[in-house]
């Protein structure tokens, strides 16, 4: 099987937990014999130092012939303190997920039995946790009209939905439902916002195509209580650009690091991979990093963009006897003996050669 892949490691962290990523994907290539072609691009702080553009267009071309992209993270301290500046890293980001189309944000909730005590959270309340957030990622307050009046002295950003945008997401959600736990939770605020009044009547009126999947609604403050109460009840949940952006940072938490979850964007013709974590500056250049969330997202692409379940499966098993062996980074077991990044990497890849 022949791939395309781009390859986007960022800034921060995200050049060296990418690379274990791609030191996985290599492995796997020789064992299932596939041929993949690796094209790299630049994006976010390090693109604008080069190129004065956080989504430069020879990248976008690179990602558009790809199959699927492998993105690592963007972020600079130099930025986040300057709220002047006119150009940001995370403008490459929303640029890039506008012009490929990424138009739905798939970001999973697993408890690792392994690491259940590493939560923040009682064990009696994550037990069995399997969740997934299906975010709108192209649309809403993050891509409406914003500005600033009375000499600046105020500000506004305008929440824009159409009812295509909330069918093609909810549909995803309710296709992915079928093939989980058969629930899916369409989260808004509709008590109080029209977008959201749109949201749930949309989601309504799609319920009789999907009989088998039983439907629940609930306002976003809700879904913030019940993640931390009860995060097990839930299976699929569907919502807006904002309130997933802010609800899947705190569902992250609940599997005891934000290192070890993954995340697809996916679109109509490509698809981007990526760990959920940010480019943690601190971190950089330390070989201290998790590599797991990325690569667990090069399982999802395998997964998700290719349809080779057996390659994904490989992975996730590897993954998970890393971290029942504890050859994990230091954000897992800080008190016992920690490895650096690119020793859980090989440890992974060691695991991946030997499966016969």
């Amino acid at each position: 099987m022949d791939l395309n892949i781009a390859v986007l490691s960022g800034d921060g962290i995200g050049p060296e937990v990418t690379n274990e990523a791609v030191k996985v994907m290599d492995v796997i290539s020789k064992k299932f014999d596939h041929k993949i072609n690796i094209s790299e691009g630049l994006t976010g702080a390090i693109a604008i130092d080069r190129k004065g553009n956080p989504y430069p267009d020879e990248t976008h071309q690179i990602c558009e012939k790809s199959d699927a992209v492998l993105f690592g993270a963007i972020g600079d301290p130099k930025y986040d303190n300057d709220p002047s500046a006119k150009v940001r890293p995370e403008q490459g980001l929303l640029e890039m997920r506008k012009k490929l189309g990424l138009y739905a944000n798939l970001r999973p909730t697993i408890v690792f039995e392994s690491l259940i005590n590493n939560s923040p959270l009682k064990k009696d309340r994550i037990q069995n946790t399997d969740l997934i957030f299906v975010r709108e990622l192209t649309g809403g307050i993050y891509f409406g009209e914003r500005g600033r009046k009375d000499n600046g002295n105020f500000a506004y950003d305008t929440c824009e939905y159409n009812r295509h945008e909330v069918e093609r997401i909810a549909q995803l959600g309710f296709e992915m439902a079928l093939k989980r736990k058969r629930k899916l939770c369409c989260v808004d605020k509709a008590n109080v916002l029209e977008s959201s009044r749109l949201w749930r009547e949309t989601v309504q009126n799609m319920e009789s195509r999907f009989p088998d999947v039983k439907v629940s609604y609930e306002f976003v403050d809700a879904v913030a209580m019940r993640l931390i109460q009860w995060p097990s009840e839930y299976d699929v949940l569907v919502t807006s650009n904002l309130f997933g952006d802010i609800l899947t940072d705190e569902a992250s938490v609940i599997s005891g690091s934000m290192g070890l979850m993954p995340s697809a964007s996916i679109g109509a013709k490509n698809a981007l991979y990526e760990p959920i974590h940010g480019s943690y500056p601190q971190a950089a250049g330390k070989n201290i990093a998790n590599p797991v969330g990325s690569i667990l997202s090069l399982a999802m692409m395998f997964e998700h963009s290719f349809n080779r379940e057996k390659e994904s499966n490989i992975i996730k098993q590897a993954v998970q006897h890393s971290l029942k062996e504890k050859i994990t980074t230091q954000d897992i077991h800080g008190n016992d003996k920690t490895y650096s990044t690119s020793d859980v990497g090989d440890f992974i890849c060691n695991y991946i050669n030997s499966f016969s």
